[in-house]
């Protein structure tokens, strides 16, 4: 609807200039009345007078509606973003994901015994609160 109006719009502006620009002006009447510039009309001296008048109140109306539509369109024109629609859209065609979850650590047989300290396993120092001597 809102492409019908401005197409309307757009038209009635050509049609107001075209009508504004057959008329002529009022210091051309005294001329016209002793003959001068009347075969240059497109109406006659005062033929067109009435008719353009009316066909230009005619059109500035029009032109003001158009006007007044267009900019309450466009003051209650419901934002949209290209952003929001992407973000709809990722949504509705990715697969729902489980939440993330720590890894499962398999448990240790009951027969094995706890670990233990191993030459090849340092032990954790203990935690004296004092910092551990530097080696040298």
């Amino acid at each position: 609807m809102e492409i019908l109006i401005i197409i309307l719009h757009v038209i009635v502006c050509l049609a107001l200039i075209m009508i504004v620009l057959l008329q002529t002006g009022k210091g051309a009447d005294m001329g016209a009345a002793f003959g001068g510039g009347s075969s240059q009309t497109l109406f006659g001296s005062t033929g067109a007078s009435s008719f353009l008048s009316k066909a230009t109140t005619f059109a500035a109306i029009i032109f003001m509606g158009t006007c007044f539509i267009l900019a309450y369109l466009s003051a209650n024109r419901q934002s949209t973003s290209i952003m929001k629609e992407a973000k709809t859209k990722a949504e509705q065609t990715a697969p729902a994901q489980p939440a993330a979850k720590a890894p499962e650590v398999p448990a240790a047989p009951a027969s094995a015994p706890a670990q233990q300290a191993t030459a090849e396993t340092p032990a954790a120092p203990a935690q004296t609160g004092k910092p551990p001597a530097k080696a040298e």
